[in-house]
């Protein structure tokens, strides 16, 4: 039987990120299978909000695009009033009246959503992306009050978080990690998921060296390690560092490249669409992420169904990606050195070899794929027991 499903998400298309493209993939598979689904968003632009019927992921839906505002300094980053959450939650509520909310962070959205669902008796489950001290990056507040800001937002994750009938997030790591910060326990670990078939795994021998990030270019990202390192490589190798993305850091970053001497041999493509992506993972030899905050990583799991080699940081949830030695390399977070060996290890391998890696990679995202996902996520809305 059909449901109506409210996913509530701070942050939504256009923004590029993990928890984005989570929630229109997790909307996208939910009405291909026969649900209504509504989603609670920040609008595009403070002026442009209001219900709307919009097309996510080849499927159309409808989308309530709650007022919001540009977090300055940061070029992508909007934010919904938090005061004004409940009252948009009530709105929402009233017009959609779901079977169940899916709040997709604690933040604004989330919070508002969750704390009038629960007076009213709606089931709530929780997906939580968010580790606290990554929004520090978006708050430009002085180091005195970072600690006591993490704190507070902490706080405010298990106010919300308690309210769910379920909570998950996308790995077993995230989730200890989530229970050994708030008081809470039973998290569930249910991956982000993708869809395989959108990737185009090329496993013929590169005729080039080109090495491929996709993300946001924000601090925790540590896209400045890679550059370092790739400025350590052999000249011989003759690399080029695609990046892909948008966010903050794009300008320092580029100035890093110069002074490293990297201009011709660094290209920063911004924001893709999906086809012009899709080529750049199936033309790389290999992907490269020092990022020390992912609680799973999306793009890495692309660059796992496009069959390539990962090199990325030990730390947070990577491992549970990449594992050392078989579909790639870890390395110390924030070691250039270590960074440029592993870099080179997988540019050098011989094609057998190579092969034996990308062959990794597809085997260790099969796991991952949406259809797992959305069968979970079925049976947390409806109460049943969750699919092995």
């Amino acid at each position: 039987m059909p449901l109506t499903v409210l996913i509530g998400a701070d942050t939504f298309l256009p923004h590029v990120n993990g928890a984005a493209r989570f929630a229109e993939r997790l909307a996208a598979g939910l009405v291909a299978r026969g649900h209504r689904v509504h989603v609670s968003a920040p609008s595009v632009g403070h002026r442009n909000h209001g219900t709307f019927v919009e097309d996510i992921e080849g499927q159309r839906m409808t989308v309530h695009r709650l007022p919001a505002w540009r977090w300055y300094p940061h070029d992508w980053l909007t934010f919904v009033l938090p005061w004004m959450s409940k009252h948009y939650a009530r709105k929402v509520l009233d017009e959609v009246k779901p079977d169940v909310v899916h709040i997709q962070s604690h933040i604004v959205i989330g919070r508002g959503l969750a704390r009038e669902a629960r007076k009213r008796g709606i089931p709530i489950v929780a997906t939580n992306h968010v580790m606290a001290e990554n929004i520090l990056d978006f708050t430009t507040l002085p180091p005195l009050l970072d600690k006591l800001f993490v704190k507070l937002a902490w706080d405010d994750a298990e106010r919300t978080l308690t309210m769910a009938r379920a909570v998950t997030t996308p790995t077993r790591k995230a989730a200890d990690f989530l229970e050994r910060t708030i008081d809470i326990s039973g998290v569930i670990p249910v991956s982000c998921g993708i869809d395989r078939s959108h990737y185009r795994p090329d496993l013929t021998p590169r005729d080039a060296n080109r090495i491929l990030f996709v993300g946001r270019l924000t601090t925790e990202k540590h896209i400045d390690v890679v550059l370092q390192a790739i400025a350590r490589l052999d000249p011989a190798l003759d690399v080029h560092f695609d990046v892909v993305g948008s966010g903050d850091q794009r300008r320092s970053l580029e100035q890093l490249a110069h002074e490293l001497g990297l201009d011709a041999r660094v290209t920063f493509h911004g924001h893709t669409g999906d086809e012009q992506l899709r080529d750049l993972y199936s033309r790389a030899g290999v992907f490269a992420i020092a990022s020390i905050a992912e609680l799973q990583s999306i793009a890495t799991m692309e660059a796992m169904a496009s069959g390539l080699p990962i090199v990325a940081a030990d730390a947070v949830a990577l491992p549970h990606l990449v594992h050392d030695g078989m579909n790639g390399y870890l390395f110390p977070p924030g070691d250039v050195e270590a960074l440029a060996d592993r870099l080179t290890r997988v540019l050098t391998a011989d094609p057998q070899e190579r092969l034996r890696m990308q062959q990794a990679s597809l085997d260790g995202v099969a796991i991952h794929d949406i259809t797992r996902t959305l069968d979970t996520f079925e049976a947390l809305y409806r109460g049943a027991p969750l699919p092995d």
